[in-house]
């Protein structure tokens, strides 16, 4: 029989709350749940009062629904009274419920021998937790972040999910402002902390990149004693994150890049349309594997993956063959086959979020696309950039040029700024939003045509991914990268 994730009267205790509710201090919790949406028999469900909307009004139907229990502030306990079962915790309604799940975080980090691993870094976390969480799941039970949940409830959510038997604990932490990643860190406790870079992301709450480097640098407060930090050494801001290791309880500072002096050097990187080959010195051991996923970011972000393997003492050979496997996450590069009369195009799903670097890396992988057609990008709007956002989407005009990109659609008054940068050639459309592009999209896409679709989540760019798959069909075609899996 599986081992429950919590027990009843465990979770309560961890939580200093009390269980309100007969003869159900046996019952079994198999998972944790913030949504009813979601929510699967046996999960705990945590009533977080959001912006929006108030968990407590979702109570009832939780448990209506098969949850195991449910976590209220015990000010609402009365009023949920015969719903079923219910842990009341202390404290004020708009902030009790959260701090509980705060504190099942730590209790769950505290029962586990898992090796736990931290990443940030402006662009590439997502990806690099899913690398990590590849190549270790072939060497032991990995528990990771699902999609990207960071932030302040999405970390101690992901922590309480976590079995106390797993061998690896793989975290993604995000931020927007100064002072977010430190609280979370200290949650997670990594023996593994990595930053993937630092750029002009979020820049608007920030006074400098630099600022932004500092921020990320918070990832290294949480760090087990002696343990060790991974670090861009390609980034301008090295020396300055190294500063922020070198100031906690790291034991060492593991460098990766092209640089010359890095830890872990890139000392070849064979792109292909569909895949990418890098030889690698890792502390002067030699290693060549396949990535199965295009784009020289995500082959200089492999290195950090294999410091990681490294730092860990795993078994580096096993995950250089795994890297092999690994395929792009929907909404990160995932790429679709689109039957169009008279032939198939490429979808490149680049939708989940945009900033400069990104959106360059993107126009790069797209570049290497090798298609008979158009390489077309359908851009939205880059977020939270400040002052400066309209001369960074301008700025993108350059990346378009030397890439060689035949076609641009934007979607948005900021990439409109792009649009108008760009010689008519390239001009294929521009709207005010994502809406207003879908059909003029639908409508241009022809045989061999590669189309990219990227954009800041607010510009919700997938709803274009998704027309196109609706379409023109777009399920996700196993054979496009070899040695590919799901």
């Amino acid at each position: 029989m599986t081992e429950p994730l919590w027990t009843l009267t465990d979770a309560a205790a961890a939580m200093g709350g009390c269980v309100v509710a007969d003869d159900a201090a046996a019952q079994a919790l198999s998972g944790i749940s913030i949504d009813t949406r979601t929510l699967k028999v046996g999960d705990l469900f945590f009533a977080i009062r959001g912006e929006a909307r108030d968990g407590h009004d979702f109570v009832r139907d939780a448990l209506a629904r098969g949850a195991g229990a449910a976590v209220v502030a015990e000010e609402r306990a009365a009023d949920l009274a015969g719903a079923g079962p219910l842990i009341a915790v202390p404290g004020r309604d708009e902030d009790s419920v959260l701090a509980a799940m705060r504190g099942l975080a730590v209790a769950a980090r505290a029962r586990t021998g898992a090796r736990v691993l931290a990443v940030t870094g402006s662009v590439g976390k997502t990806g690099t937790k899913e690398a990590l969480r590849h190549v270790l799941a072939a060497q032991g039970a990995t528990h990771a972040s699902v999609a990207s949940y960071n932030n302040h409830w999405g970390v101690p959510l992901t922590l309480g999910r976590m079995p106390a038997s797993s061998a690896f604990g793989v975290f993604e932490v995000g931020m927007n402002h100064a002072g977010e990643i430190a609280p979370l860190t200290r949650l997670v406790r990594p023996e593994i902390a990595i930053v993937t870079t630092v750029e002009p992301v979020h820049i608007e709450h920030f006074r400098s990149l630099s600022g932004i480097a500092d921020a990320k640098g918070e990832i290294f407060y949480g760090l087990e004693p002696g343990g060790v930090a991974i670090i861009n050494r390609d980034n301008p801001n090295f020396e300055r994150l190294k500063a922020h290791a070198l100031a906690s309880r790291a034991g060492r500072v593991v460098s990766f890049g092209e640089h010359r002096e890095a830890d872990v050097r890139a000392e070849r990187i064979v792109m292909r349309p569909d895949l990418s080959i890098v030889d690698v010195r890792a502390m002067g051991q030699a290693v060549t594997y396949q990535l199965g996923t295009p784009g020289r970011h995500t082959a200089l972000n492999s290195l950090a993956v294999i410091a990681a393997v490294q730092a860990l003492g795993a078994d580096l050979a096993l995950a250089a063959l795994s890297l092999a496997q690994l395929r792009p996450p929907a909404g990160r590069g995932a790429r679709h086959v689109l039957q169009v009369a008279g032939g198939e195009a490429l979808l490149v799903d680049e939708s989940y979020n945009a900033n400069p670097a990104s959106v360059r890396a993107a126009l790069s992988t797209l570049a290497g696309v090798e298609t008979s057609g158009r390489r077309i990008a359908v851009l939205g709007d880059m977020m939270e950039l400040g002052a400066d956002a309209p001369a960074l989407h301008r700025e993108l005009a350059q990346a378009v040029e030397e890439h060689g990109i035949d076609l641009v659609f934007t979607a948005g008054p900021l990439m409109q700024e792009l649009f108008e940068a760009l010689p008519s050639a390239r001009r294929a459309g521009a709207r005010q939003g994502s809406a207003e592009l879908v059909e003029v999209v639908l409508e241009a896409v022809r045989p061999g045509d590669a189309v990219m679709v990227k954009g800041s989540n607010s510009t919700r760019m997938g709803r274009i991914v998704e027309a196109l798959k609706a379409r023109y069909g777009g399920a996700q075609d196993q054979d496009l990268a070899v040695g590919r899996s799901g």
